[in-house]
């Protein structure tokens, strides 16, 4: 199960998101906003607590920009996130990072590409390794 969430200005790029990965055969949770103003801190505590609790196994957060969204998500403890903008940082997030929630700019990236992006962050595993060490450091 894959936990998403939005801010007022990620609506539509979240629904498109969920079409696309629902189609794939993803399972996803929706955290909300569906529009009314809301405060991007909330939604990411709720998509993070969903993570952190076992019920989902990654997420995908959306706001204006998703920095605010990534900042927030970085606040608890075991969760890895991103802002991803583009194919190598969707991919590598994942292979050397090991990322468990990719957030995006409702802004700053079209929705095609949006759901292009949530599918290579979803379906790429990570190396371990060497990259492993260093998310025990990180941890």
């Amino acid at each position: 199960m894959i936990a998403i969430g939005c801010d007022h200005a990620g609506v539509e790029m979240k629904k498109a998101v969920i079409s696309a990965l629902t189609e794939k055969g993803y399972e996803l949770k929706d955290m909300g906003t569906d529009g009314e103003p809301c405060d991007y801190p909330v939604i990411a505590k709720a998509v993070c607590e969903l993570i952190l609790s076992g019920e989902c196994e990654k997420g995908i957060l959306i706001c204006g920009t998703g920095i605010g969204m990534s900042i927030s998500a970085n606040k608890f403890k075991g969760i890895r996130a991103a802002l991803c903008s583009d194919s190598f940082s969707a991919k590598y997030t994942r292979l050397h990072n090991n990322a468990n929630v990719m957030c995006m700019g409702a802004r700053t990236l079209g929705n095609g590409l949006a759901c292009e992006l949530a599918e290579i962050f979803l379906s790429t595993g990570f190396e371990g390794g060497r990259h492993q060490r260093r998310i025990d450091m990180i941890e």
